[in-house]
């Protein structure tokens, strides 16, 4: 069975290597010609880990070919996620599989309601990679991935391709709390690296402002019926930080670049949830606001 990826950043490149390198059949799915026209000058994707490179000649198509999909990796940005399904969604079979490899809460639940005759496996991942030119990505940190089914507690006998491909997975039947721990842990995190304008491990001089934040963040998502992922929340955002100190969060890597960040499915999505079930936030709505500001400065969308 062919592994369709939708989206060629960080996280896509880094699963379609992986799948090529065991021998399994992949495609990428880019957006249109000109990025077809791009890819296909060069020799295939490349794979950097460990200062070794690999690079694999994956056979790449548009989103408007004909080729049906029976399993379809999502990787695009959770702003763009949607769209890019839909643009898709004709071409998926009676019994598809849509693994969903979003940041944040939001967009997972958007798709799915745009192919509700599909499988969706919502996928969090712990993984770090990065693109170091076009068509070039670097595997930049040991992680895992939990892949789940809100509406079906068997894992798909596919997963057994992952382990083939080296890919570190577990299947949960609660990928919910997964979910919520990595919007929680990233809230915590990326935008304070953006408005204090620090790698992470920066964030240490700034402890009593980060215990604060996963104070509140605890108490949302304990009101909210997530306690399991409030537990311990705070130690865990401490291991993190020193844990990547010398890194750039992806969030001032998107600001510092330009790009769009994806704030809507962050902490847009943790403030909007307080704010139904009447839950006071005062902290993450001030540090949205703080920056929605950041970002209107730099001429960047704030949705």
């Amino acid at each position: 069975m062919c592994w369709h990826v939708l989206g060629a950043g960080s996280l896509g490149s880094l699963w379609a290597t992986r799948l090529a390198r065991a021998g399994l059949p992949v495609r990428l799915i880019l957006r249109d010609k000109a990025r077809l026209t791009a890819y296909n000058a060069q020799a295939g994707l490349a794979f950097n880990e460990k200062g070794q490179r690999q690079t694999f000649a994956i056979p790449a198509q548009t989103v408007s070919a004909d080729e049906p999909i029976q399993r379809l990796l999502v990787a695009c940005k959770a702003y763009d996620a949607e769209r890019a399904v839909a643009a898709v969604a004709h071409r998926l079979t009676a019994t598809a599989d849509v693994l969903l490899l979003q940041n944040g809460l939001g967009s997972q639940d958007a798709v799915a309601a745009t192919i509700p005759d599909a499988r969706c496996i919502f996928v969090s991942s712990t993984e770090g990679a990065y693109l170091d030119a076009d068509w070039s990505v670097v595997f930049a940190g040991q992680g895992s991935n939990w892949l789940g089914d809100t509406q079906h507690d068997a894992a798909p006998a596919w997963v057994n391709e992952l382990k083939q491909a080296g890919i570190p997975h577990q299947w949960t039947a609660d990928i919910a709390e997964r979910l919520w721990r990595k919007l929680a842990l990233n809230c915590a995190i990326n935008p304070l690296t953006v408005l204090h304008q620090c790698r992470n491990g920066g964030l240490q001089a700034h402890a009593e402002e980060v215990t604060a934040l996963c104070a509140e963040l605890a108490h949302v998502l304990q009101r909210c019926g997530q306690s399991g992922a409030a537990e311990g929340l705070l130690d865990q955002v401490q291991q993190v930080i020193a844990a990547t100190a010398g890194n750039y969060s992806s969030m001032y890597q998107d600001v510092a670049q330009g790009r769009r960040t994806e704030i809507r499915y962050l902490l847009g999505h943790v403030c909007a949830t307080a704010a139904a079930i009447d839950c006071a936030a005062p902290k993450l709505n001030q540090l949205r606001l703080r920056l929605i500001e950041h970002l209107n400065a730099r001429g960047l969308p704030s949705d």
